[in-house]
């Protein structure tokens, strides 16, 4: 039998792997990328010498047509004009979790939802990790599942961050514990609604089995109507209220320890003083990394101990500096409405909040009730930076900046006062201005420490 042509669709971090996991197994690759930059030309060449096939620049709908399969990277989106064309409807398409999936040898824990998902994966893989399991934390987080799957010695366990993106199109792809993080609109810009948003995450549960273990947010009504009659147990995490009557999960104790529940039996984990985590959103992340660990066979012990030790991901509430009694803190993964809500619940000083980048289609005056609370001032930038004045300013103080991010961080730094916290917890995508949210990140962070280098100075 001849060897399968695969067309891999967008050479970014995705379908790089997935044209390297291709040529591995002995398949013919193509690859195909419609933007032109040097580091794409760069990974073109790489899959050139491996003995693949690339281009970049645009896409050879003729020989994408002549692939068996095609693969295709979760920021290719499905109305993209390549996907549309005739000439490809014939050829079937899967994302790149599902391909890496199926050539993967080890158990896999699925973590999706809105927010939380990249904390909650790698604590989970930090828990199991303690608990001295080989695991790995892969998929929407950095590390492509591809890269996992072209190890020689597959993991215990692989923990895999999985977008709505990367879920739209699976067909095999069937973690043994599933996780819900929680669910709310996002994604508007690529979604005609929030029912076909959460309709592709429900895909977490398509291959359920008995054996199946789904960890749910009890707090969240559509999380826990997600998985609708699928197979498998039930596990719920709260951190506001009590299990009800006979649900296993986890949840926060009267005096602020995180108690695990399984068959009845209540065990006492650390209390969320002893987290490194801020905020409360956090509590529920370690609930249910928790609760997935568990049931991947980490003891009680080596998940307590793993709480402790665990600390906040780059780019999520996470402190750079304190610059003349200024807090700046990176959020730059905070990438829509809920997400930043989420942050302005941690913040307990005064807050200038940095707001902008590309529009994701949610009005900003759901965050009315947190902005009256929090925050003093509103630091509007990027495309969307139009849209969030019209939203706000006729209930907040919001100045908006034209120029390049280093204005928007110099309007910050003169507007900010000793004791106040400027916040990037954007709402936004990044894509106005830069290449992802972790370019945003990282340079927010240059600016900042270059502010307290100069006050040094």
């Amino acid at each position: 039998m001849s060897a399968r042509r695969i067309g891999i669709l967008g050479l970014a971090r995705s379908g790089r792997a997935a044209a390297r996991l291709a040529l591995a197994r002995g398949e013919h690759v193509f690859a195909s990328d419609a933007s032109d930059s040097a580091a794409l030309r760069a990974t073109a060449e790489e899959i050139r010498r491996a003995g693949g096939e690339a281009e970049t620049g645009g896409h050879s709908i003729e020989r994408l047509a002549d692939c068996d399969v095609l693969v295709v990277s979760p920021g290719i989106a499905p109305d993209a004009a390549v996907l549309c064309d005739a000439r490809l409807r014939h050829v079937p398409r899967m994302s790149e979790l599902e391909y890496a999936f199926r050539a993967l040898a080890a158990p896999v824990i699925g973590v999706t939802g809105t927010n939380g998902k990249s904390t909650t994966t790698a604590l989970a893989a930090h828990l199991l990790r303690a608990a001295d399991f080989d695991a790995l934390a892969a998929g929407n987080i950095g590390t492509a599942l591809s890269e996992v799957a072209l190890r020689e010695e597959p993991p215990d366990w692989v923990v895999v961050e999985a977008s709505s993106f990367q879920l739209a199109d699976v067909e095999t792809f069937a973690p043994r514990v599933g996780v819900v993080t929680n669910l709310s609109p996002d994604h508007l810009d690529r979604y005609a609604s929030v029912d076909r948003y959460y309709a592709d995450k429900a895909n977490l549960f398509r291959n359920a089995v008995p054996s199946s273990v789904w960890v749910l947010n009890g707090e969240d009504d559509a999380v826990r109507a997600l998985p609708g009659s699928a197979a498998g147990r039930r596990r719920y995490f709260c951190t506001r209220q009590a299990l009800a009557p006979g649900e296993d999960g986890g949840f926060v104790g009267e005096d602020g320890v995180l108690v695990l529940r399984d068959s009845g039996r209540d065990d006492r984990l650390v209390h969320v003083s002893e987290l490194r985590l801020l905020g409360r959103h956090n509590w529920a992340n370690a609930l249910a990394a928790a609760c997935a660990a568990l049931a991947a066979g980490a003891s009680h012990a080596a998940i307590a101990s793993g709480l402790r030790t665990f600390q906040s991901l780059e780019h999520r509430l996470e402190s750079v500096a304190e610059v003349d009694g200024v807090l700046w803190i990176n959020d730059s993964k905070a990438t829509n409405i809920d997400a930043t809500r989420t942050a302005l619940r941690s913040m307990t000083r005064p807050t200038v909040l940095l707001l902008g980048g590309r529009h994701k289609g949610e009005p900003y005056t759901s965050l009315l009730p947190e902005l009256a609370q929090r925050v003093r001032s509103i630091i509007a930038y990027g495309e969307a930076a139009s849209v969030v004045q019209n939203d706000l300013s006729a209930h907040a103080a919001v100045t908006h900046v034209t120029g390049d991010f280093e204005a928007v961080i110099a309007c910050a730094g003169s507007t900010a006062r000793a004791g106040d916290v400027v916040l990037l917890s954007p709402a936004c995508a990044s894509f106005d201005m830069f290449r992802d949210y972790e370019q945003r990140g990282r340079m927010f962070k240059e600016l900042v420490l270059a502010r307290r280098e100069a006050g040094r100075g």
